[in-house]
């Protein structure tokens, strides 16, 4: 059985504009270092990404995979959101579910964003070397969204 790893980071924005950094998926190669190409395959009725194809380049695990979305929470009175992802597709992969969980701090000033991910790979790799990349993943895409949100850059 897979296990999850998670890990939380607390960034100096309001959860909307956050969540638009994390939807602006043809913006990620800028800000994510493992993500070297992204396109979205698919939108729902509000134009937010369904499907997304991504190369990734996390150093032990390339891939090029596609990922299905979902959102929830935009309109949620306690200002809570999750957008939520499950592996269609992929070379290297057998699993890949994750979410980034967003709650509003300080009155809604800031946004503590917890990312969590579970990976499963075809090659036989030990558990703890396995959670020490997921763990790599998660530390690096939440400096990144970190730094991405406050350094104000806008799509």
């Amino acid at each position: 059985m897979a296990e999850h790893t998670s890990s939380s980071i607390t960034i100096e924005a309001a959860p909307a504009e956050v969540m638009s950094v994390i939807a602006d998926f043809d913006r990620y190669p800028e800000w994510t270092g493992e993500v070297k190409q992204a396109e979205v395959l698919a939108r729902d009725e509000q134009g937010r990404a369904e499907q997304v194809r991504l190369v990734l380049d996390a150093g032990a695990i390339k891939d090029d995979h596609t990922l299905a979305y979902s959102w929830s929470g935009d309109t949620a009175p306690n200002g809570e959101s999750t957008v939520s992802w499950s592996l269609v597709k992929s070379q290297m992969l057998r699993q890949l579910d994750g979410s980034y969980s967003l709650a509003p701090v300080a009155g809604g000033a800031h946004t503590e964003v917890t990312y969590q991910l579970t990976v499963d790979v075809k090659i036989p790799m030990l558990g703890m070397i396995k959670r020490k990349a997921e763990k790599v993943i998660i530390d690096r895409a939440l400096q990144g969204l970190k730094e991405r949100v406050e350094s104000g850059a806008k799509s």
